[in-house]
């Protein structure tokens, strides 16, 4: 069965949970013992021994004092904030706007050498055009029902992906057909996007390949939006959150996936060719 892309984060948590759990027992504390000296319900030591509630670094730091092993806190606090970290809701990264979230990426993509990127239905973030990118962005501020500040955004999303003019970085792009057809914002902003596409492969260090949709026998089927950072990280976007995956295991999948669909995708004057035929289809 395929891996969930959750599994990372609550493995994690899991983690976290377990080392918790036998701090107390090695301590010969129940669950209600650790609770009443740390001051609060048995039920919550329940929750968090059951990686059901994240510990806070307060929780974890009271947990180890009263388990007679502070020298295990930073540890564990740093464990636990990793491991909330790779499943992140949407709307809590945005909280302070969408041109922030797009600054956050600078220090990632500075320190990653190789992308891979598959998307099944967008264009991706580094050959978006300011106007698909707006509507992309405001789209995404009303269904998140947050301030819309995408006009600012995607200023910052096209001056981010300047880095792939940049040397010491190497991009692999693969979308599906259907990404050329499915039109955001207005016929000139579309129409700009799909142009923007036919020189972008011309780029000394991108690589843009197109899975048709007439491609008969698909080895793999289409897949959720991903990026891998190297062979370190894989984000994959949800509807309503980020998850970080982290867990070799599962980049080594995802990587597996990755090459799967590169062997369906058409390059050069055939990936053209596609483009082609969806700009003609605006018309």
């Amino acid at each position: 069965m395929p891996i969930s892309p959750s599994s990372s984060a609550q493995a994690a948590r899991e983690n976290v949970a377990g080392q918790l759990r036998d701090l107390r027992k090695d301590a010969g504390l129940t669950v209600v013992e650790l609770a009443a000296s740390c001051g609060w319900h048995h039920a919550k030591t329940s929750r968090i021994e059951n990686a059901k509630t994240p510990p806070s670094p307060t929780d974890i730091r009271l947990w180890c004092t009263t388990c007679k092993a502070p020298n295990r806190a930073a540890d564990l606090i740093a464990a636990s904030l990793n491991a909330e970290s790779m499943y992140t809701e949407w709307r809590r990264r945005v909280r302070l706007g969408l041109r922030q979230l797009q600054d956050s990426y600078v220090q990632l993509f500075r320190s990653t050498g190789l992308f891979r990127i598959y998307s099944p239905t967008l264009v991706p973030g580094l050959l978006q055009t300011e106007g698909y990118a707006r509507a992309l962005l405001s789209a995404n501020a009303r269904l998140l029902d947050i301030p819309d500040d995408a006009a600012q955004a995607a200023v910052a999303r096209l001056e981010r992906s300047q880095i792939i003019h940049e040397p010491g970085h190497r991009f692999v792009l693969l979308i599906e057909e259907g990404v050329l057809y499915h039109q955001l914002g207005d016929h000139d902003a579309m129409a700009a996007q799909l142009g923007y596409l036919l020189t972008a492969g011309a780029v000394p260090s991108v690589s843009l390949g197109v899975i048709p949709k007439a491609t008969q026998e698909r080895v793999l089927w289409p897949q959720e939006l991903f990026h891998m950072y190297d062979d370190t990280l894989v984000s994959v976007e949800l509807l309503s959150a980020q998850v970080n995956i982290t867990q070799p295991t599962e980049i080594a999948l995802y990587l597996k996936a990755f090459e799967e669909l590169r062997t369906m995708a058409v390059y050069g004057a055939d990936a053209r060719a596609l483009i082609v035929k969806a700009i003609d289809a605006l018309r």
